[in-house]
């Protein structure tokens, strides 16, 4: 059985990067490793062995094209009104939070945030398949 362990993305600036998500998620660095031309830098949190893999390839000036078939990664929190009201104050810009409902049935609350290099972040709230 296969488990999945981590989300590779790449930034232009691992400090811009780093900050984001710290404030954001407390995600923190659980290893960096320098190349001869590239960096790697792994960030993990307290609820989940799940990591969120950092790369930045040394002289890359321009943003990187995240093209069409990237849509999103998710989190789920606790309390997302609690969660939107963080992000507002920290200047992280969430878009407002909607609900989807099938069959009359809630079925997810969520707002989303777009991280320094373009990366959309949905946002959870903990309920149903959303755990």
């Amino acid at each position: 059985m296969a488990k999945i362990i981590h989300l590779m993305v790449r930034v232009l600036e691992e400090a811009r990067a780093v900050d984001f998500y710290r404030r954001a998620f407390a995600l923190e660095i659980a290893e960096r490793l320098r190349f001869a031309d590239f960096t790697l830098v792994y960030l993990r949190g307290t609820e989940s062995d799940f990591e969120l893999e950092l790369t930045i390839n040394d002289g890359r000036a321009a943003p990187y094209a995240l093209g069409e078939g990237y849509g999103h990664f998710a989190v789920v929190v606790e309390d997302l009104d609690a969660e939107h009201r963080r992000f507002s104050e920290e200047g992280l810009a969430p878009t407002p939070i909607k609900e989807l409902t099938l069959d009359g049935v809630r079925r997810a609350r969520f707002c989303f945030l777009t991280d320094p290099d373009g990366y959309r972040i949905e946002v959870l709230q903990k309920m149903g398949r959303y755990r």
